[in-house]
């Protein structure tokens, strides 16, 4: 709903340069110079299969990008890393809607009944559930993206892939660092940490706050706030206790605040006062005058809290053994209010308020010595969940706006609403989906070094899901037309009741691994692994003559097999990656937006995806890196699928075929502790459809996109200055279209971000 990749997203820059520039060294990853840590950099250390190993040693297609070289492509937020790793794609309409898509599979269903996709882990917890995943990425150490379905690495959540997220861990003595940063639309960010402690305990500290005016002017006198403003914070406190050297216990807790302005739904049928309908002009969105009563806020935008609890203690007890347990506990509460016809008729108000809490628990041992390497464990993962979604009309209009024929009177050219001179007949409605779900699960995984340059790997997860779902509605019958049983065609009122049911689910996920060293510095690898979505226990209600009652559409469960191979390593001073994969998937599952606004998950029959990923660094000078990767996906659903007729041949939602990026990076000591830095960047990403089945009127057109950031540091890197710019050519883009507008004929996009520049100071001590 709301995109927040902004200006004083690019300004948090900084705050990952104070992770890296304090992180010395920790049992999580070493600290590298900025030089050193390119993505395809092999001898990064990853702990993706649970162990710390290089990049290189990983028999999977990963990405990995420390602090360090976050701060130099200017990135500070998940949907602008995915510029730059090739194969992942962040939609972020806002940070209560985030579409994560790996290799062209999306997972950003906002349904409490309906599993994700891609498993976002935050510091080895499962946070994928879509309302509460936003994470902001300050004060981090590292973050992996990791390809493929990794069930028995990530749980049964990652049938398309994984992104682990490390922030910085404390450490012996003290550091500490402050950024302050402004740029254009008012936009400033306050941001740093404090480390203290000694080897058996220490603590670090650390923050961010991030404020901007909105780049979309609404103008409507209704709503305060310019659309897409921004006002976050984020906080988090780490305490690390080291007793002896054999134990390490790590506390962290989190706190993530939004207070965001709203989502620019811009309308491309209905005009405003400043002209016929454009995405990239000024908007009107009214909302709706009774919002603070129906909707539960006065005014457009997002109010979302998210606290976070984590529990790592890792134990070597015995050569070659280390047990470990991670304890996660995770509670989002948000709350959208959306203008879903995009114009200043008070025709189709929304909000959704998604709240819930996680529980994930996992002990495991892991054993390595010269011949073998094991992890084996079990885990349990609880989340209870709701989506309720009020609605809000005025009868009159909604007859006027929703009607094709009479459309042209919904909102005259001049921006007014015939419909709207009369009385006020105020329509209200609600629904509520609920989603009660335990997992438990065992999982395993054997590597047997056969020789010293060949290494073999087996594993696999066993799980058990129970999965209750729920649902109630408030629906009253039309006043202005009596005969309707609802406003909304489809709707039914439950009348007064909240309808369950519950099934339970079983599946074994397998995944084989080769990794051949053809020398110490280059590796190939092949890999064989299943991925599974969860079934869907989808409930609604429908109508009969005795009354409401439970309506169950059940969804089965998506498979994916699996196939790649690829190789990985360096040669002198040229390191990178090459990667080619095949998915097959059955019962592949998509959500169609229905003609009443709600979305209804569906079996699309079969699907297959066929792609190649390809990532390089090139160190031509000890000043110099120039760097590049590329994406290709060619993947759709079966076009001889006879299940869904209607999807035959499409291309998946929100997939480019090509996304690629390349630039360099100049870092130059001039001598006197004074060095400058530059890293300009280019990312171009191919047409994508925004919506199942594929309309060319709801798609973009490939984007090219240039970016910069450049500066000077003195006295050693303890000061810095740093200026950027993010979408230099000011191109013009969108970043969705269709959305709940488009199932009432009356689409709605969502512009991209424009120019954004600003520079930032920091301080190191």
């Amino acid at each position: 709903m709301t995109s927040y990749r902004s200006l004083t997203a690019a300004l948090l820059l900084s705050t990952s340069f104070a992770a890296t520039a304090a992180h010395a060294q920790s049992t999580e990853s070493q600290e590298l110079t900025t030089n050193e840590a390119g993505a395809s950099d092999p001898d990064i250390l990853v702990t993706a299969q649970k162990i710390e190993q290089r990049a290189v040693d990983v028999p999977i297609t990963i990405s990995v990008n420390s602090g360090a070289r976050l701060r130099e492509l200017g990135v500070s937020d998940l949907d602008e890393l995915s510029n730059f790793v090739p194969g992942l794609n962040i939609q972020e309409q806002s940070a209560n809607n985030p579409g994560i898509v790996i290799r062209g599979i999306t997972s950003d269903s906002g349904s409490a009944q309906q599993a994700p996709r891609v498993t976002l882990y935050y510091n080895g917890v499962d946070i994928s559930r879509s309302r509460g995943s936003y994470q902001a990425i300050y004060d981090v150490d590292r973050i992996e993206v990791i390809k493929g379905p990794q069930a028995t690495l990530f749980g049964t959540a990652s049938a398309v892939g994984a992104i682990s997220i490390v922030s910085a861990r404390p450490k012996p003595g003290f550091s500490a660092q402050l950024t302050g940063g402004y740029g254009n639309f008012d936009a400033y960010l306050v941001s740093g940490f404090v480390n203290a402690g000694n080897d058996t305990i220490a603590l670090r500290l650390a923050g961010e706050y991030k404020n901007r005016d909105g780049y979309v002017t609404n103008l409507s006198a209704r709503q305060p706030n310019r659309l897409y403003s921004q006002d976050q914070l984020g906080l988090r406190a780490s305490l690390r206790y080291t007793p002896v050297d054999a134990l390490t216990v790590d506390l962290i807790g989190t706190y993530d605040r939004q207070r965001n302005g709203g989502t620019p739904f811009i309308s491309g049928t209905l005009p405003t006062e400043a002209g016929r309908a454009n995405p990239f002009g000024a908007a009107n969105l009214s909302g709706s005058p009774v919002s603070a009563a129906v909707l539960g806020a006065p005014n457009l935008g997002l109010t979302r809290d998210v606290y976070d609890a984590n529990l790592t203690v890792a134990y070597d007890f015995a050569p070659g053994w280390t047990f470990t347990t991670v304890n996660g506990y995770r509670r989002f509460d948000s709350l959208e209010i959306f203008d879903a016809d995009g114009s200043r008729a008070f025709f189709l108000e929304f909000a959704e308020n998604a709240f819930g809490y996680q529980f994930n628990h996992e002990s495991r041992f892991a054993y390595k010595d010269d011949h073998f390497r094991a992890a084996f464990g079990g885990n349990f993962f609880r989340e209870d969940s709701q989506q309720v979604v009020p609605f809000s009309s005025n009868e009159a209009t909604y007859f006027t706006c929703a009607v094709a024929a009479t459309r042209p009177n919904c909102v005259l050219p001049n921006g007014t609403v015939p419909a709207e001179a009369g009385p006020l007949t105020l329509y209200q409605s609600v629904f509520g989906n609920i989603g009660k779900n335990d997992t438990y699960s065992l999982f395993g995984d054997v590597t047997w070094l056969a020789t010293p340059r060949l290494e073999l790997t087996a594993g696999a997860r066993v799980l058990i899901e129970q999965r209750r779902s729920g649902f109630f509605a408030t629906v009253p019958r039309s006043r202005l037309n009596p005969a309707l049983a609802s406003l909304i065609p489809g709707q039914v009122d439950t009348a007064g009741q909240t309808f369950f049911v519950q099934d339970s689910f079983s599946a074994v996920l397998p995944r084989f691994n080769a990794l051949y060293r053809v020398s110490d510095n280059i590796n190939v690898f092949a890999t064989i692994s299943k991925g599974r979505r969860s079934p869907t226990v989808q409930l609604g209600a429908r109508a009969t003559a005795t009354g409401p009652v439970a309506a169950l559409t059940p969804v089965a469960e998506e498979n994916v097999w699996n196939y790649e191979g690829g190789i990985k390593g360096k040669i002198g001073p040229v390191s990178g990656s090459l990667g080619v994969y095949y998915q097959n998937y059955t019962d592949f599952q998509v959500s169609v937006v229905q003609p009443n606004g709600t979305t209804l998950t569906q079996s699309a029959g079969n699907a297959n995806n066929f792609g190649v990923e390809a990532e390089a660094n090139w160190r031509v000078a000890p000043w110099l890196n120039i760097f590049g990767n590329i994406g290709y996906i060619n993947g759709g659903i079966s076009r001889d699928s006879a299940f869904s007729p209607a999807f035959a041949g499409a291309r998946f939602r929100l997939q480019p075929e090509i996304q690629t990026a390349a630039g360099f990076t100049i870092d130059a000591p001039l001598g006197g502790g004074i060095r400058v830095f530059a890293t300009p960047t280019m990312t171009y990403r191919s047409q994508i459809f925004f919506e199942l089945p594929n309309n060319p009127l709801i798609s973009q057109a490939g984007v090219t996109l240039y970016n910069a950031r450049a500066g000077v540091s003195f006295d050693n890197n303890r000061f810095e200055i740093a200026g950027f710019v993010r979408n230099a050519s000011n191109e013009r883009y969108l970043l969705d279209a269709g959305n709940t507008g488009g199932a009432f004929g009356i689409p709605t996009f969502i512009p991209g971000e424009p120019r954004f520049y600003g520079f930032q100071v920091s301080a190191k001590f």
